[in-house]
């Protein structure tokens, strides 16, 4: 996780600097990382952090316009190289709608977040399916007229911005993108 340090309107674009460390190794200007599950591009760094530019584009798409404030946190993520080890469910930092969260229930050490699904975005979420929220990979534990739920154990609550979760507040979601090639296929298929 990182911290926003400052964010500013500059000639159209919103400007963010956040200040993190793990994720700082072999980042250089130009290159890639996702923050909050949106793959960004480091104008910027320097040994205390990086500064990214969002466009308007990224802003409607994203909960960034609320979210991305000083002190708030947020989860980074570097990308996956070519030759690495593939763990977990494909996440492209392409976010593809915005969600509200319904509730955050704490469950022993562990917790079940709840979220609303954007219009368009429910047919590509299935039951012990894969979602990205914020850019955390997570196992859909249930879905029903336009709402999942995940469970969260005690690691996800601890290392991600997900065990602070509000309800009412926006989160990224990322949905699976082989579900969305596979309804691509089968409609060209069709024609």
């Amino acid at each position: 996780m990182g911290r926003v340090a400052s964010s500013e309107r500059r000639g159209g674009l919103l400007v963010a600097r956040v200040a993190a460390q793990r994720v700082m190794e072999g980042l250089e200007r130009g290159g890639s990382i996702a923050v909050d599950g949106c793959c960004l591009t480091a104008v910027d760094v320097d040994g205390e952090g990086f500064t990214c530019a969002l466009t308007g584009e990224t802003l409607a798409r994203t909960a960034f316009p609320e979210r991305l404030r000083p002190g708030a946190r947020v989860n980074l993520e570097r990308p996956m190289r070519a030759d690495g080890r593939f763990d977990g469910h494909i996440v492209q930092g392409h976010v593809d709608g915005v969600g509200i969260v319904r509730a955050l229930r704490r469950q022993g050490d562990g917790a079940e977040l709840e979220v609303t699904l954007p219009a368009g975005l429910e047919r590509y979420v299935v039951e012990k399916g894969s979602i990205a929220v914020d850019g955390v990979s997570l196992t859909v534990a249930g879905v029903s007229a336009g709402v999942f739920r995940a469970a969260l154990i005690p690691y996800t609550l601890e290392h991600t911005s997900l065990g602070q979760a509000r309800v009412g507040g926006p989160v990224n979601l990322e949905v699976d993108v082989i579900a969305k090639y596979v309804e691509s296929l089968l409609g060209a298929a069709r024609r």
